[in-house]
């Protein structure tokens, strides 16, 4: 899994007015939790672009004033109206024990059921895994081709080496449900076959 550096300075003053001071001049206070006492620091806004505003997920190296930490982005608070970022939690992690990262789907292929007119669908867009931080992959790679209307690839159905999918095992990453447009399609098809016209059509010729 890729990795982000983000650069920041620690905190002197914890208060409400010192962390209204801070927003105003556009840094995000943060805190690092994990072993050994917390880091409460902040860091320009556009020092997070990358890291919030994407559907990828990265391990962190924050930079802290010259002590380098290795994290995770484990929550992050917006303000309810504007939608700006108010606070973010990282987590320590030990590159020699498991972490545990939500990781984003990617599908390819072109599936039977699609080609059939079916509608994919992708209904989890992250897994919840659980792995050593080098074996983190940077997405989860599915294949669509076998899947025909009203299957499904689920949870369960996946098996990696080195690493554990904790997400429900039971249930649907990505399915194949019939389109608005096959049933409209099927739909015609059997009102014309109960019309008089096409009964009379398929009647047996009366006998001479």
């Amino acid at each position: 899994m890729k990795t982000i550096k983000i650069k920041g300075s620690l905190r002197k003053d914890l208060g409400k007015k010192a962390t209204k001071n801070l927003r105003k001049d556009d840094n995000i206070p943060c805190v690092i939790y994990g072993s050994g006492e917390n880091v409460n620091f902040y860091a320009p806004i556009p020092s997070f672009k990358n890291l919030v505003y994407t559907p990828n997920s990265y391990l962190v190296k924050l930079d802290i004033e010259g002590t380098v930490y290795d994290a995770i982005m484990k929550e992050i608070q917006f303000h309810p109206l504007s939608d700006a970022i108010n606070h973010i939690d990282f987590i320590r992690y030990d590159v020699d024990k498991p972490v545990t990262m939500n990781v984003p789907v990617h599908i390819n292929g072109n599936s039977i059921g699609v080609r059939k007119g079916g509608k994919l669908r992708l209904a989890m867009r992250y897994l919840i895994i659980k792995a050593l931080p080098k074996n983190l992959p940077d997405f989860i790679d599915i294949n669509v081709d076998d899947i025909d209307v009203g299957q499904s690839i689920k949870v369960g159905d996946l098996n990696y080496k080195n690493m554990t999918i904790l997400s429900n095992t039971k249930e649907p990453i990505v399915d194949v449900r019939v389109s608005r447009i096959v049933v409209e399609e099927e739909k015609e098809k059997e009102e014309v076959a109960a019309t008089p016209e096409a009964a009379a059509e398929g009647a047996a010729p009366a006998a001479e």
